[in-house]
């Protein structure tokens, strides 16, 4: 049984938005690796006052390919979970045969998935803001409050959760997503590991009729999938309260399905 688990965070976000996962599964004996995406790797503020002027090159591909080179790098298979657009590059990930079992959170627009109403309105910004599939753009204030967390019981609850956490991230990322083929799925991939597919019932950025939509094609492959659709749960449900639920059926899902590791991990000798 491998104990490594990968998070994979989506847009708007880094790996600081898994602090508390991470220390909740390390609490548990595990070890665990959050990547940030390329030229994401500083901390929020920095990021939103100086984004690297590389991440608005930054695509689906390099993305994936950067997660892969992680995993490879790692002594043993993880369980790989990832929430919004780390959802998807799971699912991409499980389909080139990484990992031992994949859980995608709130899964992001996927190619060849019909986006939901919500996710329409939500990704409209990014993909008719100016020259947007070519610079990073902002998140505002104002959207995260209303459609990213809008389950935050105050707008300064909101403010101080924004300045924490939220960061710039590359338009190419939702053009990829929505029009280019370079996020596309082998639906029934024999080699893919065990997925676990979670929704939220109040997701205003990731529909959970369009996580329903991605189950129906994910489970064409023959290893085990399945579908977890929390009804009053929002799109913020990795940090909203509660989110210790959604960790541990993650994890546990993740222990009792994973395929066996392709990996050999060989103790080192004491000194």
């Amino acid at each position: 049984m491998t104990k490594t688990i990968m998070l994979i965070h989506g847009a708007w976000l880094n790996s600081k938005s898994w602090e508390r996962w991470k220390a909740h599964y390390e609490q548990k004996g595990f070890r665990v690796v959050a990547p940030d995406w390329p030229f994401n790797d500083r901390n929020p503020a920095e990021l939103r006052a100086s984004p690297h002027p590389q991440l608005a090159k930054t695509g689906v591909k390099a993305i994936v390919d950067h997660y892969e080179r992680q995993i490879q790098a790692l002594p043993e298979e993880p369980i790989l979970i990832g929430h919004s657009a780390g959802g998807v590059w799971v699912q991409q990930l499980l389909d080139r045969g990484l990992g031992v079992a994949g859980v995608a959170i709130d899964p992001a627009p996927t190619t060849g998935v019909p986006l939901g109403p919500h996710s329409i309105v939500s990704a409209a910004p990014a993909l008719f803001a100016w020259n947007g599939w070519n610079r990073s753009l902002q998140m505002t204030r104002k959207f995260f409050a209303t459609r990213f967390a809008q389950t935050v019981p105050t707008r300064a609850e909101a403010d101080a959760l924004y300045e924490r956490y939220i960061v710039p991230t590359a338009g190419k990322v939702y053009w990829d997503g929505v029009v280019s083929s370079e996020g596309k799925i082998r639906w029934n991939n024999a080699n893919r590991a065990p997925l676990l597919l979670i929704g939220g019932g109040r997701d205003l950025i990731a529909d959970a009729s369009m996580t329903k939509a991605i189950y129906e094609r994910q489970k064409q492959a023959p290893s085990k999938t399945e579908l977890r659709i929390f009804p009053e749960r929002s799109h913020w449900t990795c940090m909203d309260p509660g989110w210790e639920e959604v960790a541990d059926l993650a994890l546990d899902w993740s222990l009792a399905n994973m395929r066996r590791s392709k990996t050999l991990v060989f103790p080192i000798a004491a000194a």
